[in-house]
């Protein structure tokens, strides 16, 4: 499936393990996703570190030669992290959360890198499908999608690929704290919420699981930030040790000590249908297998 996307981007299927951050998604991770023909992000740090991207997009390249791509945040400062990925000809950028500068894009594109721009979720997509339908920009789903039910139905409106990212954060490969993927499969529910990370990245609520922790605080008063809240824990982010606030929007790596329980665990809306950690390769090749199962054996009575 996604065979046009072999001539594109030069990838297998148009399946993209979404970046989860702050450094959730690594060169395992990615790596993996890449070996399977799928599309693997590592996500950038949101600091100027371009030694340390080099070295991510390095030690990528040691895990898989096929094809991979990196993930920028734009409001944070990315010019550094940027210019190396476009040294380095990675095959995919994906940029969001921001206006990417044309320039840039041009720029990309002359050092042989594709540049995606944030998804679509589904109750949109046939809108944006339409939108862009003269322009030959592919559109990547996102949003709930974990398996091929809903592999096949962003297909049914006009996309021509999909994102997942809870999906691949319970995988092996992932960077997340076991804690954080023992949450992921055993909880159903969760909240859309600006809670952490207030004074870091104040317009930017994320959608998080429903835990103890969170239940007990998700009216926080707006003034309240994690810069006046007591520190919990420590991390290393991309290589810099961090104190962990109460309300900070770091999700725990391993790396991460001290009341993981209180720490943010972004998460979608579908997690309740993830059920196993599982390798990420075995996630994508279920994704397409699932996929040819329910066109098959729903969709062929249609002519």
């Amino acid at each position: 499936m996604g065979s046009g996307w072999r001539g594109i981007l030069g990838f297998d299927y148009a399946i993209v393990q979404a970046p989860l951050g702050p450094n959730i998604s690594g060169p395992e991770l990615a790596a993996a996703v890449a070996n399977a023909g799928a599309i693997g992000l590592i996500r950038l740090p949101d600091f100027p570190a371009p030694d340390y991207v080099r070295e991510l997009i390095r030690k990528t390249r040691s895990l898989t030669s096929r094809p991979f791509g990196a993930a920028i945040v734009l409001p944070f400062p990315y010019e550094e992290n940027l210019r190396v990925v476009l040294e380095e000809k990675l095959a995919v950028l994906q940029v969001y959360w921001g206006e990417f500068p044309r320039e840039w894009v041009q720029e990309a594109h002359r050092a042989g890198v594709k540049v995606l721009h944030q998804e679509g979720l589904i109750p949109l997509l046939p809108r944006v499908v339409d939108l862009v339908s003269d322009s030959g920009i592919p559109v990547i789903a996102a949003g709930g999608i974990v398996d091929g039910r809903g592999y096949v139905a962003a297909l049914a409106f006009g996309a021509q690929g999909v994102c997942l990212g809870t999906r691949f954060l319970a995988t092996e490969e992932s960077y997340a704290h076991p804690i954080y993927k023992e949450k992921v499969i055993e909880m159903s529910r969760t909240d859309y919420t600006n809670v952490f990370g207030r004074a870091r990245w104040s317009y930017a609520p994320q959608r998080v699981l429903e835990t103890p922790f969170y239940s007990g605080c998700k009216n926080l008063p707006d003034q309240e930030t994690e810069e006046n809240q007591p520190i919990i824990g420590h991390s290393i982010i991309h290589g810099v040790h961090k104190d962990i606030h109460r309300f900070a929007g770091i999700a725990p790596n391993p790396t991460a000590t001290g009341d993981i329980g209180s720490m943010v665990m972004y998460a979608g809306q579908s997690v309740g249908l993830i059920t196993e950690i599982i390798p990420a390769g075995e996630v994508v090749r279920r994704l397409v297998a699932e996929a040819k199962d329910v066109i098959r054996e729903r969709l062929s009575d249609f002519h």
